[in-house]
């Protein structure tokens, strides 16, 4: 069994029960939560309601929920590079490559997939427990709820900015100093795979320091205030520094002048958006206590900046 307690926001006053739980407990289908009232698995400030009676504002809704199936993805034996895991959290370091949910051309062989394995009880959450999602091809951090208690808090977390999430990438160009970038983002208007900063798009802001800068490119630190789709990819492109080996927003390969052949070498084998999740911090569900961790470079990135080095050396 799973109890759930929610405040009741004071702007719900006035509301019936079953509307506010449909809100309060979006989660859960409103037939679901219409039978859990009749059965008594509804309790407002420990008193059983009717479906109809309105409510005040301010009261503790305690749900006595039945964990149900709401996952029909496979599980699969793929492997985890596990951060941290309690009972509440899970936290994972996701490879280069690893799709995050199924979709048209990846039914399976993804991390929603190994997670299932993992910890079969997370088929009765929504996505698996995933909160947030990192592209197929960035590397880096990524948070998982375990409880549905957690996945609400998590969720409510980043919709008020509470969660820290700080990138590093490699861009096109050489910056000159960081900045901040408040522009909307929305769908591209004529290429459905793409994102672009759009007047009716999403809010969407970005802030980037500069950690190396090499001749012509620029290694970055990015701290996400806003958390849209290709958010990082669409709005360092938009300000002229797409990420290095993002072949969806950096345009045609085009390789540095005076480039050496080992240097071109390491630029075309580089086939992935120069982008890893670098640290993660949260407020833990269960404890209240901040949290954060934080995941070196991979490989593969480390070897692309030593090469950007390498490179401004030989041509000074």
């Amino acid at each position: 069994m799973t109890d759930l307690t929610i405040e009741v926001p004071l702007d719900m006053a006035g509301m019936r029960l079953d509307q506010a739980l449909a809100e309060l407990f979006s989660d859960y289908s409103r037939s679901k939560l219409q039978t859990w009232v009749k059965a008594g698995r509804v309790q407002v400030n420990g008193k059983s309601l009717k479906p109809k009676d309105k409510l005040e504002g301010g009261e503790f809704i305690t749900l006595d929920a039945e964990p149900e199936v709401v996952i029909d993805a496979k599980p699969e034996n793929i492997p985890l590079d596990i951060i941290y895991e309690d009972d509440h959290i899970l936290i994972l370091n996701k490879p280069a490559g690893l799709v995050v949910h199924p979709a048209i051309g990846n039914w399976s062989g993804t991390l929603l997939n190994a997670l299932l394995h993992h910890a079969p009880l997370l088929e009765t959450l929504p996505r698996a427990g995933i909160v947030h999602r990192i592209d197929k091809d960035t590397s880096g951090l990524l948070m998982v709820a375990k409880t549905l208690q957690a996945h609400n808090h998590l969720t409510e977390q980043l919709q008020a900015r509470e969660i820290h999430r700080e990138y590093q990438a490699v861009t096109h160009n050489r910056m000159i100093a960081g900045g901040t970038i408040d522009e909307p983002i929305g769908r591209h208007p004529t290429d459905r795979l793409r994102y672009a900063v759009r007047d009716n798009g999403k809010e969407a802001v970005t802030h980037y320091r500069v950690i190396t800068r090499f001749k012509r490119h620029t290694h970055i630190q990015v701290k996400l205030e806003t958390g849209r789709t290709h958010q990082i990819r669409v709005h360092m492109a938009h300000v002229r520094f797409p990420l290095l080996g993002d072949q969806l927003y950096s345009g045609r390969f085009q390789l540095p002048a005076d480039c050496s052949e080992e240097f071109e070498k390491v630029l075309r084998s580089f086939k992935r958006q120069a982008l890893h999740a670098a640290k993660l911090g949260l407020i833990h569900p269960a404890t209240d206590e901040y949290m954060e961790w934080e995941q070196p470079l991979p490989a593969d990135m480390v070897n692309l900046l030593a090469a950007l080095a390498q490179n401004d050396e030989e041509q000074r």
